[in-house]
């Protein structure tokens, strides 16, 4: 209660200052609202959209997907050069770029930067053994040698968490995190950080176009009702999706239809998926994962949870990835559930217990969860009893590795924008015995399975560019939707609503709002 009236006293406060000052658009801060909080602005750390969404806008990355998925430079000043052997990679980079604390952007940077979160970074099993060493031969040239050819380095390149930081600010921190400040190259300067509310300049030495606002306040609320009245009443002016509740979703769909307020909208890149325990009963057998997979009707589920908003999905890959809407899961099948589950001895008075956990701080997972229990009833209630679990996410993904749950509900991101970013993280396996995985990826995405036909194909794949690279990633994923051990359920665009003075948010294609392009307007 009192988080929240210091909160909504500081929009009131921010506010009034925008509406009685000077009638220049351009001068007003903008105040953009989400759920929750940001523990981190470590690049090495932080791992939510909402950090992720603030380090965009205050630091810049060697390359960028654009809104059509194509890599163009940002701080390198040309595409990445691959030697003939593909061991190396040689990046130009741009000259006369400033870091915030005014020290001067170069090769060196980049290499502190990339071995500090190779050493450090809580997600930096997205280098894995990729790069063997970076070589700084000049001051605006860097060279990435391989330990083997990788072709997903590219879009590796993209990734935020590798975003440059000032080897001299971060001097004292290059084996910890510095979470509460950060020193970039970025149109914008962190000026006041806490977990609630962040507030970012223009950077005024910034090497490229200045931002279209003279600044941004980012407001965390507690919970969805709060900040959908926020942006009705008009105390924010834009409005991130994340966390936000499906009900709400759809009522500013409403609202954007009926042009009272702007709806932009992202590439789909976030999944949702139901990760199976297949190391252990009842999951360990096939059929009966099949059958569950048969059993779950994802349209169904789209209307009843999320009005249709977010897209019924048989992948793990979104679509502007692959270059294609290809889905490879198995479809909803339920007499087909039944004839399997019958097959291996149950309905007729044998009953699959079928234990679901889900997120309990994430609205939508449990009505996806209340949703398919409804229908098992209606369809497969001789067969199957589906048993709900509510667990708060960070418990759950603190446990995912330990194996307790036979099935759970979750989401996933690419950290970059590569169908590998999506493959790797959930089947990769170091160590397989059988068609168990005992250390991996997958251990910690809590399905437990691995496939060393998989792995080689992981490993061609780093061999090969273009469409067979891509072919391989798809044979990838063609095995693992024959194994099962996942079930996707959808997947979801970022969105962000604005209100009618301010410009329409606007998404590149790896689903990151571009903040500098957000200003006041006259209509």
């Amino acid at each position: 209660m009192h988080n929240n009236f210091l909160i909504a006293l500081f929009v009131f406060l921010i506010s009034l200052s925008q509406y009685s000052c000077v009638s220049n658009n351009k001068s007003k801060r903008i105040i953009v609202a989400s759920s929750g909080k940001i523990e981190s602005l470590d690049p090495a750390r932080a791992s939510t959209l909402k950090s992720l969404q603030l380090l965009s806008s205050l630091g810049d990355t060697l390359y960028e997907l654009n809104s059509e998925g194509e890599l163009i430079p940002e701080l390198a000043s040309g595409m990445p050069i691959f030697s003939k052997d593909k061991l190396q990679i040689i990046i130009n980079l741009k000259e006369n770029v400033l870091f915030h604390d005014g020290t001067l952007f170069n090769s060196n940077a980049i290499k502190f930067s990339f071995d500090r979160f190779k050493r450090i970074g809580t997600m930096n099993y997205i280098l894995g053994n990729k790069i063997k060493s970076i070589e700084t031969p000049s001051e605006y040239k860097v060279i990435i040698n391989l330990n083997k050819p990788s072709s997903s380095v590219n879009g590796l390149l993209t990734s935020i968490n590798l975003t440059p930081v000032s080897p001299t600010y971060y001097k004292d921190y290059s084996d910890k995190f510095l979470n509460d400040k950060f020193v970039g190259t970025g149109k914008y300067i962190l000026k006041r950080f806490s977990n609630e509310i962040q507030i970012i300049d223009p950077n005024l030495n910034y090497w490229s176009d200045e931002p279209n606002n003279e600044g941004i306040s980012f407001i965390g609320y507690s919970n969805s009702s709060s900040l959908f009245g926020a942006l009705k009443s008009k105390q924010i002016d834009v409005l991130l999706s994340n966390s936000i509740d499906d009900i709400q979703r759809n009522n500013l769909n409403l609202l954007s239809i009926n042009k009272e307020i702007k709806e932009g909208k992202s590439p789909a890149t976030e999944i949702s998926f139901i990760s199976l325990r297949t190391n252990s009963y009842p999951l360990n057998n096939l059929n009966v994962r099949l059958a569950i997979a048969k059993s779950l009707n994802r349209d169904f589920i789209s209307e009843k949870v999320s009005y249709g908003l977010r897209q019924p999905s048989r992948s793990l890959v979104p679509p502007i990835y692959k270059k294609n809407k290809n889905e490879l899961w198995p479809k909803y099948d339920p007499i087909e559930a039944k004839v399997l589950l019958k097959n291996e001895g149950y309905c007729n008075g044998n009953v699959l217990d079928f234990p679901l956990t889900y997120r309990s701080n994430v609205p939508a997972d449990k009505l996806i969860a209340l949703s398919w229990q409804e229908q098992i009833k209606n369809i497969l209630n001789e067969c199957i009893n589906i048993r709900l679990n509510g667990v708060e996410s960070t418990t759950i993904y603190k446990n995912l590795n330990l194996g307790i749950y036979t099935a759970v509900i979750l989401d996933w991101t690419g950290a970059y924008s590569d169908p590998e970013a999506y493959l790797t993280p959930l089947l990769s396996c170091s160590e397989i015995d059988g068609k168990n995985c005992k250390k991996g990826e997958s251990v910690y995405s809590g399905s437990f399975w691995g496939s060393n036909t998989v792995e080689d194909l992981f490993l061609d794949s780093e061999n090969l560019n273009g469409k067979e690279r891509l072919a391989k990633l798809i044979e990838i994923e063609k095995i693992a939707s024959e194994s099962i051990p996942y079930i996707p359920i959808w997947i979801s665009s970022q969105k962000a609503w604005s209100q009618n003075e301010i410009s329409k948010p606007i998404f590149n294609g790896a689903g990151i709002i571009l903040m500098s392009d957000l200003k006041f307007i006259n209509e």
